[in-house]
């Protein structure tokens, strides 16, 4: 085990090693110990208690052998990761200086560390090296699950703005088409979206009303997409209530959603940039095209999994990624800042539809305030019925081809697809995938600096995992 070997060797060296690789992983801790290695900040003993006091920035001290030690906490860019599931979310970064380099080889790492400090050649891989070891604490989070309450507070002056454009603009001298909007946009939902457009904008320190009319534009989009889907699948409940078809008619929901989209394009020709309608007017095509890929895979059992993170990268996350750069736009914020914040919208909107799709086979309709298995009924292969088919026997694929194809979907039928895509792994994969996407969305967020608005950025993404459990 060359890796411990010489993990061992550098902390009988130093006697000090600022790891932080998990500070409340027993497991690790006791590791750590038979190797005589202190996890320490500064010149005392790391504890999770300890983590809320660390300064912002990176701190440290060299050894004259070339290595620095982190003394303190802050953001870098991250190479390795690991979200415990108590609730700490810490980044391991590991830095080689002198070269614009992250994610070194670990054990080469851990080698080339103990080569400058020792004269035994234990690693000619690579020439000795400077290095920093630090790490970044994404979240440290108390007992209470995440939640939407901090962006919420954040943006709550701002939504009240945006309420009001939706309601202005949502009149009409047709009774049916504020009746029927009204509904839906009544209804609760977390209106997400356009809190993201105002989120970012608060994370970029924007001073304008801009975002205002931007943001209602935004949830206008989304609103027209419900109403569209929810004909096109035939659903009864939306947010535990009617859905507007069951009530006005699949015809009347249809050119209200018309209706809103238009509204939509009306409001960012108002703003006035055309970068903004480029990027808005985008993701509607692409939610379309999305929608429509959909469609063409439903009850097609050949659907990989490929085409479905396509599909949700379309239908889901491009609205969530447009929501977030439009903010950098009018900020004018150069186009790193856009695609990070781009980066962070659509990772989010892939992990929140990952739980959506997994919640289908787990939840209830109570919770989930739609019916529940309407995927399962509808034919729709998502990536629990995906993983489920591929590491099932073969008279569990014939139940699934059944399934898929409308000729299994009794409650009976569904209980049973329940149970098989909980003994196949397939949620506990697919919940895994949406926490690496959301791992990657909070790594985004990564260039800015910390404040409310980022953390709530990033407990929004906490928010959208934790609503599997």
């Amino acid at each position: 085990m060359p890796m411990l070997f010489c993990l061992g060797l550098l902390a009988g060296i130093l006697n000090l090693l600022v790891v932080a690789n998990d500070f409340i992983n027993d497991e690790t801790q006791k590791l750590l110990r038979k190797l005589r290695v202190k996890v320490r900040i500064g010149r005392k003993t790391a504890q999770p208690f300890n983590l809320p006091l660390f300064p912002p920035r990176i701190g440290g001290w060299k050894t004259g052998f070339g290595l620095k030690l982190a003394d303190a906490l802050g953001d870098l860019k991250p190479f390795g990761e690991h979200i415990n599931d108590r609730g700490i979310n810490i980044i391991d970064a590991f830095t080689v200086t002198l070269k614009s380099f992250v994610g070194h080889d670990l054990p080469c790492f851990v080698k080339c560390v103990a080569l400058q400090l020792s004269s035994p050649c234990l690693c000619r891989e690579a020439p000795p090296r400077p290095f920093f070891m630090t790490a970044t604490i994404h979240r440290l989070s108390n007992s209470a699950a995440p939640s939407l309450d901090p962006m919420i507070a954040l943006v709550a002056s701002g939504m009240n703005q945006v309420n009001a454009v939706i309601l202005d603009r949502m009149q009409s001298q047709i009774p049916l088409i504020p009746e029927l909007s009204g509904h839906l946009i009544a209804s609760g939902g977390k209106r997400m979206r356009p809190m993201l457009t105002l989120a970012t904008c608060a994370l970029l320190d924007y001073p304008g009303t801009r975002q205002y009319r931007l943001a209602a534009s935004v949830e206008f989009i989304h609103t027209a997409t419900l109403l569209h889907d929810d004909v096109v699948d035939h659903s009864d409940l939306r947010r535990g209530r009617k859905t507007a078809n069951v009530i006005w008619g699949n015809s009347a929901s249809v050119l209200v959603g018309d209706f809103l989209f238009s509204r939509a394009f009306e409001l960012m020709v108002e703003d006035g940039s055309l970068k903004v309608l480029k990027i808005l007017s985008g993701a509607s095509a692409v939610i379309s095209e999305g929608e429509v890929n959909q469609l063409s895979a439903q009850r097609q059992v050949a659907t990989h999994e490929d085409q479905y993170l396509d599909i949700i990268g379309a239908k889901t996350a491009a609205l969530f990624a447009a929501a977030c750069r439009i903010s950098a736009v009018i900020a004018e914020r150069d186009e790193s800042v856009e695609l990070a914040l781009d980066a962070y919208g659509r990772n989010l909107g892939i992990a929140f539809q990952l739980v959506d799709d997994a919640i289908d086979y787990t939840s209830d309709a109570a919770t989930m305030g739609k019916g529940v298995g309407d995927d399962f009924r509808d034919g729709k292969m998502t990536l629990p019925v995906i993983l489920a088919m591929a590491r099932g026997s073969d008279a569990d694929r014939a139940f699934w081809t059944d399934a898929m194809e409308g000729r299994r979907v009794s409650d009976e039928d569904l209980a049973h697809a329940q149970t098989l895509v909980t003994q196949t792994g397939a949620i506990a994969d697919t919940f895994e995938k949406a926490r690496l996407y959301g791992r990657r969305a909070i790594d985004a967020l990564g260039p800015f600096p910390q404040s409310k608005a980022k953390a709530a950025l990033i407990e929004a993404v906490e928010f959208a995992i934790a609503r599997a459990y």
